[in-house]
């Protein structure tokens, strides 16, 4: 099915907000959960997977949705209480030692071979 679809033709949530960062952590609430047999279709799955929190990225990939499908979406959920939203701080996300300590831990980690990754 088309993205557009699947939000109406929007391309944002109801709100005025900015769009929601992918790093964002989402969870559902008690409220979201006991309105699951209410939601319809990608709103229910949403919901349904976020039974533990995750980030944007990680549910459009689990669910295989486009990226912005689920940030509007999630964004409507959470205007109508079934998801809550935590974004994280701007500070965090742009510090360039959370990204080096990524990449070295991404080189750590043994190939298929069980060579480690080249380091340069």
């Amino acid at each position: 099915m088309r993205p557009f679809l699947l939000t109406a033709g929007r391309v944002a949530g109801s709100g005025a907000a900015p769009p929601l960062p992918v790093e964002t952590q989402i969870v559902a609430t008690p409220d979201g959960l006991s309105a699951l047999r209410s939601l319809a279709f990608e709103r229910r799955d949403i919901v349904a997977a976020c039974r533990r929190p995750q980030s944007v990225a990680e549910l459009a990939a689990r669910l295989h949705l486009h990226l912005n499908v689920v940030r509007v979406l999630a964004e409507d959920l959470c205007a109508a209480g079934h998801l809550a939203v935590h974004v994280p701080n701007a500070g965090t996300v742009h510090d360039i030692s959370v990204l080096r300590r990524v990449i070295d831990g991404l080189r750590a980690v043994p190939d298929s071979r069980g060579s480690l990754r080249d380091s340069g």
